[in-house]
């Protein structure tokens, strides 16, 4: 994603998209959703589209994913109660990594932005491990 807010995408920008309702325990001192829950909402946007709930899952056998970067940019505040939707995209495939990109949203108002790189792991040498040509081409799928 891009360094300034005004470049934010909107929701419709993303092809994987999930929703979170917040909770008032989400909430800190000034009354808005804590900063630490916005990296919670994000997991639920990667992890619905690792593990779509169809029975299959975007790792291959025997892997799992692990994450080794996170950059988040929080532009706005989120607000209970209320619920948060969440884009995640893919912005690139690597050979054992994928990129993703992804948008908080509440009431279609951006509120954060993320890059996240995850590396698929082996789940008996504990090492990263190249994806499936299968594998990359359903994340390329996914590419926005």
């Amino acid at each position: 994603m891009t360094d300034t807010s005004t470049d934010q995408p909107g929701l419709d920008d993303f092809p994987a998209r999930s929703r979170d309702k917040l909770r008032y325990g989400d909430t800190d001192r000034q009354g808005h959703v804590n900063n630490a829950v916005f990296s919670t909402l994000l997991e639920t946007g990667r992890v619905e589209l690792l593990y779509p709930g169809d029975g299959t899952t975007m790792s291959d056998e025997g892997a799992a994913w692990v994450i080794v970067r996170i950059e988040l940019d929080l532009v706005g505040e989120i607000t209970w109660p209320g619920s948060v939707d969440i884009g995640t995209r893919v912005a690139k495939v690597g050979r054992s990594s994928v990129t993703m990109q992804q948008g908080l949203f509440q009431e279609g108002r951006a509120v954060a932005r993320a890059t996240t790189v995850i590396v698929q792991m082996d789940d008996e040498t504990r090492g990263s491990r190249p994806l499936s040509e299968e594998l990359a081409e359903r994340f390329r799928a996914l590419q926005g």
